[in-house]
């Protein structure tokens, strides 16, 4: 495996610092198909980590295991140095890390702001929240605004929209915006452009540029080699269950990805 030793993109090369995120040896079984075999990674304060690799490498079943969706049949879990367990997706938001999936998971009927706190509703002070258990819808729109405006989305000027009326594009920054909110620690973007148009693509991209400034680790899984190439800190391929190498846009290429992706080259 390659550990590259530094990295151009951070302030900080990633040996110098503790991981945020840590995976060691992780294994996961579904009958006799083997979708993780001893694989370890680490993400750092502040970078965009990519995992890269063609269709059953275990990229999927990896973010699954970090993000409690599926439970590793061997292996362990660090966050902030900490040994974690997480048994189902809820447990892993408790501890500050937030996924945007491929479908989004957002409900096309709800207002922006609701979606942002879908799930995480807060109710009005006092007896009208106690009691009667009304919501704070003003208070949550207010704060909705200003998540968005926080993160540079300047697309979504009215947070009493519905989703169902915007397009592909600012959908996904409604996704990604609600796990910059509550993603305290990590956040993980699987395939984030997927059927995205190269404007839409792009305004996503800066999203994840501006979430590394604010100090957040992403991890973000991408078939899209030039995006991978262009946002990452460091690039983690997977090819058969296993973690073929671990490289910075820096030190490879992407023709040289690609071939140990596919086993073309060894690292």
């Amino acid at each position: 495996m390659i550990i590259t030793s530094a990295d151009t993109r951070g302030a900080t090369p990633p040996e110098t610092r503790a991981p945020i995120l840590e995976a060691r040896r992780l294994v996961k079984t579904f009958g006799r198909v083997v979708g993780l075999d001893g694989v370890s990674l680490q993400l750092y304060p502040g970078e965009v980590l990519a995992i890269i690799g063609d269709n059953g490498a275990g990229k999927s079943t990896l973010v699954k295991c970090l993000t409690g969706a599926e439970i590793p049949d061997e292996g362990e879990l660090f966050l902030e140095g900490k040994p974690v367990s997480f048994k189902r997706p809820q447990d892993a938001r408790i501890k500050g890390i937030e996924t945007v999936y491929q479908n989004l998971a957002v409900s096309p009927a709800l207002d922006v702001a609701s979606n942002l706190y879908l799930g995480r509703e807060e109710r009005r002070k006092g007896v009208l929240g106690s009691v009667f258990r009304m919501l704070d819808t003003k208070g949550m729109r207010a704060r909705a605004k200003s998540e968005l405006s926080s993160l540079g989305i300047s697309t979504l000027q009215d947070v009493t929209v519905p989703v169902e009326n915007l397009s592909g594009g600012q959908r996904q920054a409604v996704a990604v915006a609600r796990a910059a909110a509550f993603g305290s620690k990590v956040v993980v973007l699987d395939e984030p452009t997927a059927a995205l148009g190269v404007r839409e693509s792009n305004q996503v991209l800066q999203l994840i540029r501006d979430l590394r400034e604010r100090g957040l680790p992403v991890i973000l899984i991408s078939h899209n080699m030039p995006q991978v190439f262009d946002v990452a800190d460091r690039i983690h391929i997977q090819r058969l269950g296993k973690c073929a190498a671990t490289i910075t846009p820096q030190s490879h290429s992407m023709t040289d990805a690609v071939a140990i992706m596919t086993g073309a080259a060894k690292a």
